[in-house]
């Protein structure tokens, strides 16, 4: 690994995101329309994404997005975002939805996303993350190496033309 700054853990960059279904998140089939999620997936991993870098990000692939099951008017989504792997100038974040029964908390995964970010300066150019990612959990190390294996997915799919 090259030098970085420092290292931060995944938890202080993590982040969660409420939201109650409104009417305009709703689609012509009663449900959450899956764009307004996709959309909040995004600001979730670049929030989490620019916590770790301490600057701006921008998104340049969403992997492995998949919809469990719907949400309605007025449930409660969650959304938790986390750093699953930094490299020299770009970051994979996780993120997961739930959605979170009113009347016990329990909380069921209804999507999750894997979103690579990049750290940029002001005029969008690529720069380096300063600080690498400190993995205290089991958890976290088989997301690493997990991500390990999507990035050389990515590279491959990228060598082919995809």
């Amino acid at each position: 690994m090259e030098y970085k700054k420092g290292m931060k853990t995944v938890e202080e960059s993590r982040t969660e995101i409420t939201k109650l279904l409104h009417y305009e998140h709703i689609n012509g089939e009663n449900r959450l329309f899956g764009g307004r999620l996709m959309a909040w997936i995004d600001e979730a991993a670049a929030v989490a994404a620019m916590r770790h870098a301490g600057g701006y990000v921008t998104t340049c692939a969403v992997d492995d997005l998949r919809f469990k099951k719907g949400a309605y008017l007025n449930d409660i989504l969650v959304l938790i975002a986390r750093l699953t792997h930094v490299g020299r100038t770009s970051m994979e974040v996780r993120v997961d939805t739930f959605l979170e029964d009113r009347a016990t908390g329990m909380r069921t995964l209804i999507n999750h996303a894997y979103l690579v970010e990049v750290h940029v300066d002001e005029a969008g150019n690529p720069i380096p993350v300063e600080y690498g990612l400190e993995l205290r959990t089991q958890v976290e190390k088989m997301e690493w190496e997990g991500a390990c294996r999507r990035i050389a997915v990515r590279k491959q799919r990228s060598q082919e033309g995809f």
